[in-house]
């Protein structure tokens, strides 16, 4: 029987495993993780054979998503090609990218943020010029970058409040409420190095409030107000359980996702919140072989069977997306995007600022 896994922040844990700052999640026999791991030790250019060959190489995800497994697995039963799954945090897999980045280990990564990603097309580490077949809905060419080096899947809000309602009967309607005495020591805020939609967060309330420096006296005056940092969102959540405090800005999948199984819990959508796609990139660096089955990869996510399995994969959070699709319907449990106000950053003007951002968070407000 496999084991039961639990959520935690934007990563899966598998209970009876050791608690490690990531997991390496195999969706492959033993033999073929050997293989595996031997490919990586010679790095991802040493791989051998050919796509279109009987052999087929192994091909291996760097993920952030609670349904990557999910989709790994439904993909290697699909074409028969060996896939692994990394899994982590976004901040540690984006990390992880960063520090391999002369010598790669993946074929394809997978993440919650496409300002991330777009840093990564910056420094030449994706594959640019190829675009799957899909029939994107509006939403979707909006994620679609012009140089075609990264491949959005699905979106969500990057954050909304998670509220108890028994404690608090009046969500904020705006970010600066959250600046109000209602809220003094009664809200937690997620930190941007450790959890991926929260840079994108920061992002959006500087665009909003006129530019980093408001955005960066915003997030001072949350703390002054007595806003706790928290390293992921269940961390919020058991802080909520506890008293300690009544509204965390979170993502809109986890807020939905507790909603699900807590009744107390509710999500609020102040104005304006940004939107953030899931997205795919392939390494520009793999060889031939791996990129082939990359795109299969890519391809496949974006199939009926690839989308089923990403919908199916973490019905309590990362499952809980909008379509970037047509013919694409979001799980039920999902709202209607027409009524959420929504502003969609830059993700290349914004990607670049990401490291600077996040180092004066760490800094100044994660101490």
């Amino acid at each position: 029987m496999p084991r039961v896994r639990e959520k935690q922040g934007d990563a899966m844990f598998d209970p009876a495993a050791p608690r490690m700052p990531y997991r390496i999640r195999w969706a492959t026999p033993i033999a073929v993780v050997a293989l595996a791991l031997l490919a990586n030790a010679c790095g991802s250019s040493a791989s051998t054979g050919s796509a279109s060959g009987t052999s087929k190489v192994p091909l291996v995800v760097y993920g952030a998503e609670g349904y990557d497994t999910t989709v790994a697995k439904a993909f290697q039963q699909a074409t028969g090609i060996p896939t692994s799954v990394y899994d982590a945090h976004t901040g540690i897999v984006v990390s992880k990218i960063e520090q391999e980045k002369n010598n790669p280990q993946w074929g394809v990564s997978w993440f919650d943020g496409d300002m991330a990603m777009a840093s990564f097309d910056q420094q030449g580490l994706l594959l640019k010029g190829w675009e799957p077949k899909a029939s994107w809905n509006p939403r979707g060419l909006q994620f679609v970058p012009k140089d075609q080096s990264y491949i959005p899947t699905g979106y969500t809000i990057a954050a909304t409040t998670l509220y108890n309602s028994a404690a608090m009967q009046n969500p904020p309607k705006s970010w600066k409420d959250l600046l109000g005495p209602s809220y003094r020591g009664k809200l937690g805020i997620l930190n941007p190095a450790i959890d991926g939609p929260a840079y994108p967060l920061m992002a959006g309330w500087a665009a909003q409030f006129g530019g980093v420096p408001q955005m960066e006296a915003y997030v001072s005056a949350l703390v002054k107000n007595g806003a706790k940092v928290y390293a992921a969102p269940d961390d919020e959540l058991n802080a909520i359980k506890q008293g300690t405090i009544d509204v965390a800005v979170a993502q809109s999948s986890y807020g939905m996702g507790v909603g699900q199984t807590q009744a107390s819990m509710k999500v609020s959508y102040p104005q304006s919140v940004t939107p953030v796609p899931s997205v795919l990139g392939i390494n520009a660096k793999a060889s031939a072989a791996v990129r082939a089955e990359a795109k299969q990869f890519v391809q496949f996510v974006l199939s009926p069977a690839g989308q089923k399995a990403m919908q199916a994969g973490d019905p309590h959070g990362d499952s809980l997306y909008w379509p970037v699709l047509n013919g694409v319907a979001p799980r039920p449990e999902v709202p209607s995007p027409a009524a959420i106000p929504t502003r969609i950053l830059n993700a290349y003007a914004w990607g670049s600022q990401e490291n600077a951002i996040n180092q004066w968070f760490t800094s100044n407000i994660a101490r």
